[in-house]
């Protein structure tokens, strides 16, 4: 090892752990995030440990915290803004979403700072652990996702705006805090990510009326929105090993152009069009309130899930066959010439049905 390494480990890493011959190893497996261009060759064990919960209102709490962070929440939350509360917060949500997870996905991988080793800590998932951790995009989506909710809210809807901060700092603290729980991200990596998301929702926040003019507006929106995160997508940083951040990226830049595509054609035919501007009253909740928030979530969510299938089934089958290979084939299914397209098509199918086909259902069931 060169000085740096020497003195990275000294610096870092307790002699106890120094002196195991578990941590420190010769050569690096093909498809570790931990495998350096430098000479510091930090192994990270595998993440399958057995461990005892002890404190199980912690551990269900962090667990469904972590979840808040994942695609379950992602393919459930912003759609439900979009259906429930009013359009206008949805497509600020998209944009913001979009943009700073773009942001993180591509600093992690230019970063290449390696997630917290196990052991010491015990690693909760399993999914993610082949990325790297610096910085938390689990917190950086929770902060730009939760503050610009209140910040578009507020000037929509009649509420306390302390109550609304509040929530959203509870809201991106429970996320954050989960990463360390599960022993996904240090402390730095959740700072930071927060630190980073709070900045960009900031700075973009005057140019956001900029940006939903065009995206609205604009006949070269649909273009747009293939075009650049194909581009992006197309050209992710490289990695010596395979990483799913690239599949993950794609997976948010195709939902969200399908979604803005849809927001787009929405405005031009006059169907659910953004109510900008118009100030609300939270109105009371009442039984038959509930009903139709529930019935058109669950219309709604049936709906992407049955999208999802169908798009995944026919989006594999015909690349597969286009590239002659097999769709059980993981290894075929992981070059960019596949996984690109099969991800951007079948997200950009789900934000296109939320934000189209889903809104005439309503019309169609009455549920408007």
């Amino acid at each position: 090892m060169d000085l740096f390494s020497n003195v990275f480990i000294d610096t870092f890493i307790p002699r106890s752990l120094q002196e195991s011959p578990t941590y420190f190893v010769g050569q690096i497996p093909e498809y570790s995030p931990y495998k350096y261009t430098n000479t510091l060759t930090i192994f990270l064990q595998d993440c399958s440990q057995d461990y005892v919960v002890k404190n199980y209102f912690s551990y269900y709490l962090f667990r469904i915290s972590a979840a808040m962070g994942q695609e379950v929440f992602y393919i459930t939350f912003l759609p439900f803004t979009y259906w429930i509360i009013n359009a206008h917060v949805a497509q600020r949500l998209i944009i913001m979403w979009s943009v700073v997870m773009y942001i993180g996905q591509v600093m992690k991988d230019l970063l290449k700072w390696p997630r917290p080793r196990s052991p010491p800590v015990v690693k909760l998932e399993k999914k993610t652990n082949a990325e790297y951790g610096m910085p938390s995009t689990h917190a950086m989506a929770a902060t730009a996702i939760s503050f610009t909710f209140v910040s578009v809210t507020a000037n929509q809807y009649k509420y306390p705006l302390e109550l609304g901060l509040l929530g959203a700092f509870l809201f991106s603290s429970l996320v954050g805090l989960s990463r360390i729980y599960t022993g996904m991200h240090t402390v730095l990596d959740v700072i930071v990510g927060s630190l980073i998301s709070l900045f960009l929702t900031a700075v973009s926040s005057p140019t956001w009326d900029i940006v939903e003019h065009f995206m609205l507006t604009s006949p070269f929106c649909p273009a747009f929105c293939i075009i650049v995160p194909l581009f992006l997508c197309y050209n992710y940083p490289k990695l010596d090993y395979y990483s799913p951040t690239r599949a993950d990226t794609t997976t948010i830049l195709g939902a969200s152009a399908g979604a803005i595509i849809g927001f787009w054609a929405n405005n031009h035919f006059g169907s659910n069009a953004a109510s900008k501007g118009v100030i609300y009253s939270v109105s009371s909740i009442t039984s038959e309130i509930i009903l139709l928030v529930l019935a058109k979530f669950i219309v709604g969510i049936g709906v992407l899930m049955i999208t999802r299938q169908f798009a995944r089934t026919i989006v594999r089958k015909s690349l597969c066959s286009w590239h002659k290979v097999s769709n059980s084939d993981v290894v075929a299914m992981r070059q960019t010439k596949i996984e690109v397209p099969y991800k951007f098509i079948t997200y950009s199918s789900i934000g296109l049905s939320a934000t189209m086909f889903v809104p005439l259902l309503y019309t169609f069931f009455g549920l408007n």
